[in-house]
C-alpha cells in the first residue's frame, strides 16, 4: 500500500502539453487535415482539455461541421459532456451552427443530453427549426 499523496501528481511534460494544445487548436480552427494526421498517429479521438471539452465540443462550438463529421466517423462520443455538463449539440444550437447540428444529429447525438440540453437551448432561444428537427418522428 502506497503512502503517496494524490496531490503530489507529477508535473505534466511540457512537450505533451504543447502537443495537446496544438491538437485542440486544430479542432477549434477546423483544421481537419492536420487533425487527421494526429488521430492517425494515435491521439485519442475523445481527448479532453482541462475543462473537459473534447475535440468534438471545440469543433462544434466553433462551427466546423467537416471536422465534427471526421471526429464522429472516427468514433468520437457526440454526447460527451464537458465539466460544466454541456453537450456539443447544445453548444451548436446556442451558436446557431445549423450544419454542425445536422452532423451531430446524423451521428446520433441526443438532444436531451446535458444541462442545458440542446432541446432546452432551442426552446430558450426560440429556434423552432431545431425543435422540429429534434422532435421529428415523435408522436
Amino acid at each position: 500500500m502506497s503512502n503517496a499523496d494524490p496531490t503530489d501528481a507529477p508535473e505534466p511534460d511540457p512537450e505533451v502539453v504543447e502537443l495537446a494544445g496544438r491538437v485542440f487548436d486544430f479542432a477549434r480552427r477546423g483544421d481537419t487535415q492536420p487533425l487527421t494526421a494526429y488521430l492517425d498517429a494515435g491521439v485519442p479521438v475523445d481527448l479532453t482539455n482541462d475543462k473537459g471539452d473534447t475535440l468534438v465540443m471545440l469543433a462544434a462550438y466553433h462551427g466546423h461541421a467537416g471536422t465534427v463529421a471526421l471526429l464522429c466517423e472516427r468514433g468520437a462520443d457526440a454526447d460527451r459532456l464537458n465539466d460544466r455538463g454541456q453537450s456539443p449539440l447544445a453548444g451548436a444550437v446556442f451558436k446557431g451552427e445549423d450544419a454542425v447540428v445536422d452532423v451531430l444529429v446524423d451521428h446520433g447525438a441526443d438532444p436531451a443530453a446535458g444541462s442545458p440540453s440542446a432541446l432546452e437551448a432551442a426552446r430558450l432561444f426560440d429556434k423552432r427549426h431545431y425543435l422540429d428537427r429534434f422532435t421529428a418522428g415523435e408522436s
